[in-house]
């Protein structure tokens, strides 16, 4: 009931309008959506670089009904490589295929990949292509290995997910082809015959890819809040003699601060997720509506936050 609830909301636009107006609801989104414009959201990557964090920005929306919608969202990305650039930001990109035009036609999604590729290219940075529900996942990994990664073998790296049965052998794929991952664990509402539903098996299946990443993987991107997963790829690392700069850990913007900072001080490589755009308040609902479980961990992530700070 609760995630038809969320989405209901996610879909009112008289609800966004009040969101927006609204001093606390407005300071509450801002928390986990770095603001509506490019140069808020450079302003807030500057803040995170100078307490040694590195940052991935994603601009809000995913499928787009046209191709003027689709090549609007591509030159976006390739002002927000610009401004990166010119501002000597410490940032990545992350891109949903989707949001490229996938579901208007394949040609035109990598026709504008190829261009924000290029720039990426020429700015010597990285794009990562974001993985959405499992629908997507066969033609996002065709692309890339067919389409992308040939060409651009040091600019672009995937994202997979643990909940999903397929991804131990989609890990294998990816460490034979020497393409930098990130793992995380999903947060679509997906079938059991393709998604773990016990988040004991997500978890296990997170720990034994994120090992093998770590061993054999390029760079690995490890994106999780999870304490135990991260106390373990810490143990991990200590026992098969792996730098902590041969991967990065990665958390979303807005959640466990705290932890994002303490793994800085530790010495290893903290790179944060920051979403932008004037699809906040969709984003944000439809987030919390794919696993309600989330508006939980969110809350608590908020008061162990608080908490600690006090501590301190």
């Amino acid at each position: 009931m609760l995630r038809q609830a969320l989405l209901y909301l996610s879909s009112q636009p008289q609800v966004f309008h009040f969101v927006r107006h609204n001093r606390i609801a407005k300071k509450f989104a801002e928390r986990f959506v770095a603001g509506e414009s490019l140069e808020q959201v450079l302003d807030s990557v500057a803040g995170l670089n100078a307490k040694g964090i590195t940052a991935s920005l994603d601009l809000l929306g995913e499928s787009v009904h046209s191709e003027a919608e689709a090549r609007a969202a591509g030159q976006e990305y390739q002002r927000m490589l610009d401004r990166i650039h010119e501002r000597g930001i410490d940032a990545n990109v992350s891109v949903k295929l989707t949001a490229m035009g996938l579901d208007i036609s394949e040609e035109l999604c990598v026709t504008i990949m190829h261009d924000i590729l290029a720039q990426a290219r020429d700015y010597r940075t990285f794009v990562r292509l974001d993985m959405e529900s499992s629908a997507y996942a066969d033609r996002t990994l065709r692309l890339f290995y067919e389409r992308f990664y040939p060409t651009y073998p040091e600019y672009v790296g995937i994202v997979l997910q643990s909940y999903l049965r397929r991804t131990a052998a989609d890990v294998e794929r990816a460490v034979q082809a020497r393409c930098r991952v990130r793992l995380c664990k999903g947060a679509y509402q997906e079938s059991p015959s393709v998604a773990f539903p016990d988040k004991r098996d997500v978890d296990a299946n997170y720990a034994r890819c994120m090992h093998r990443l770590m061993q054999e993987g390029r760079y690995p991107g490890l994106a999780t809040h999870d304490e135990a997963l991260i106390a373990d790829a810490k143990r991990f690392a200590r026992s098969a003699s792996i730098d902590p700069s041969r991967f990065e850990f990665q958390m979303l913007y807005g959640i466990r601060r705290d932890l994002q900072e303490s793994l800085v001080r530790e010495g290893f490589r903290v790179r944060v997720y920051v979403p932008f755009g004037t699809q906040w308040y969709p984003y944000l609902m439809r987030r919390l509506a794919e696993r309600p479980a989330n508006v939980a961990f969110i809350a608590g992530s908020v008061l162990r936050e608080a908490v600690r700070g006090r501590k301190r």
